[in-house]
């Protein structure tokens, strides 16, 4: 492949906006309330989004990208790499694939390698980086499809967090559990699972032992040093932490901290952390 003739595209829960070497393009999703709707997209005011979402307390929806923006993403591209947020939690999947459909009926020269991620985040920004890395090694179109699925039983999400109020508003946790979490200082601490769903695990009290479980999940999914990158949503302080705490124990590992923009803010929550890492 040409660099020129190929291209990675992914939605805007991957929370990467540019790549430096392989021609890129975000497809965004969009955060829907009462007061205002907000599009995860460059130009998005993420901390604004946050402060006003912290003044409400209702119902929060969200919109995947339209097998139309899917298509004006991809371009013009030959060969296209397209990575989504799970399934199990967006219509974004769904959407890409009509996309990917139309794209090769309408040129049949070109092809579409379509990646459900079954996770969000950070998890999103390390898939992105080996194919990035496979492209500039000179691998072919179906070397790297064959070799994503492999690449991504190496690659983990976990996550904690320290407000409940979206799941609350959205059904998902009662309003009594939300009450309760906040008042004996809980955390909810989870993993995305195989099948593309967060899983909570465990509830520890307060940040020390949170950080403490994060530890523990990592271990147990076969970290060993290496690349492990942590999102935040107004919590640089804990992720700081938490990356000194990996240093201490992985002398190995490359920890990067970087702030949720807009769709991971609204999963994280304020307080909240997502982290990718390799096993």
């Amino acid at each position: 492949m040409e660099l020129t003739e190929v291209k990675i595209v992914a939605d805007s829960s991957s929370d990467v906006l540019k790549l430096n070497k392989i021609n890129y393009e975000v497809a965004p999703l969009k955060m829907i309330a009462s007061f205002g709707e907000y599009v995860d997209d460059a130009d998005l005011d993420v901390d604004g989004m946050i402060a006003e979402f912290d003044k409400h307390d209702e119902k929060i929806k969200t919109a995947c990208p339209s097998e139309g923006d899917w298509l004006d993403a991809f371009g013009d591209a030959k060969y296209v790499f397209c990575i989504t947020i799970t399934s199990g939690l967006s219509g974004s999947y769904n959407s890409a694939r009509l996309a990917k459909t139309e794209y090769e009926n309408l040129y049949p020269d070109r092809k579409v390698c379509l990646i459900d991620s079954l996770s969000a985040g950070p998890e999103l920004m390390l898939i992105i980086e080996k194919i990035e890395e496979w492209i500039l090694e000179g691998k072919s179109f179906e070397e790297i499809e064959k070799s994503i699925a492999i690449y991504q039983k190496k690659t983990h999400l976990a996550f904690m967090l320290q407000s409940l109020k979206n799941l609350k508003n959205n059904g998902r946790v009662s309003g009594l559990v939300a009450k309760i979490a906040g008042v004996l200082d809980l955390r909810i601490v989870g993993v995305a699972s195989e099948q593309g769903t967060l899983e909570p695990l465990s509830k520890p009290r307060g940040d020390k032992r949170a950080l403490d479980a994060l530890l523990k999940i990592f271990a147990e999914r076969g970290y060993r040093g290496g690349k492990i990158y942590i999102r935040h949503c107004w919590n640089e302080s804990l992720a700081t932490r938490l990356k000194e705490k990996i240093l201490e124990i992985y002398e190995t590992a490359k920890v990067e901290i970087h702030k949720c923009r807009g769709l991971c803010s609204f999963y994280a929550e304020k307080g909240g952390l997502m982290i990718g890492f390799e096993s």
